[in-house]
């Protein structure tokens, strides 16, 4: 379970490049085989930019059986059942952070499985300080910069981890 500390250290940053959506599954089923639980994972980008697929990676590393992980953008949140709980979240359709709170979303962002919250930016106030954001940016087709930033101890030990796997070109310069 991650360690409730949230800001033990300054935030850090990371950008990578993915070249295909097969790099940006590949990150996210890395970080779903990390995961211990609790974790908080804000996503940011426009429509199609790489969050849902994303989402199906972590899904695989999360162990979760089911084959085909859509947006719940219509229903707001789809919890799975893996080696952790992934609940995911979409908050598309938010307009306030009182109408996430009044859904109770507090209780699976601190919950033991892994919350990963597509449209994070429209409630970021709601969601834990403790947590890893990433926003993802379109740079071609099928190119798109992932921008990572970790607050908290457990998300930038991640980061150093992804930085030493080698699996992703990093563009920070940081090696």
């Amino acid at each position: 379970m991650v360690p409730p500390a949230a800001q033990d250290r300054p935030e850090e940053s990371l950008s990578l490049w993915s070249d295909r959506s097969e790099s940006t599954f590949a990150l996210g089923e890395w970080i779903g085989r990390e995961a211990a639980g609790g974790e908080v994972l804000a996503l940011v980008g426009p429509l199609g930019a790489g969050k849902t697929r994303f989402v199906q990676g972590l899904a695989k590393g999360l162990e979760v059986a089911e084959r085909y992980i859509t947006s719940p953008t219509f229903i707001l949140m789809q919890c799975y059942e893996g080696r952790l709980p992934l609940y995911h979240i979409d908050l598309y359709r938010m307009e306030k952070a009182a109408e996430m709170e009044a859904l109770g979303l507090e209780e699976f962002l601190e919950g033991e499985g892994v919350a990963a919250v597509e449209w994070a930016d429209k409630g970021l106030e709601v969601l834990p300080p403790a947590r890893l954001t990433i926003t993802f940016q379109y740079a071609g087709e099928d190119q798109r910069e992932l921008h990572l930033s970790a607050s908290g101890s457990h998300y930038q030990e991640w980061l150093r981890k992804i930085r030493e796997a080698r699996r992703w070109k990093i563009l920070d310069g940081k090696k």
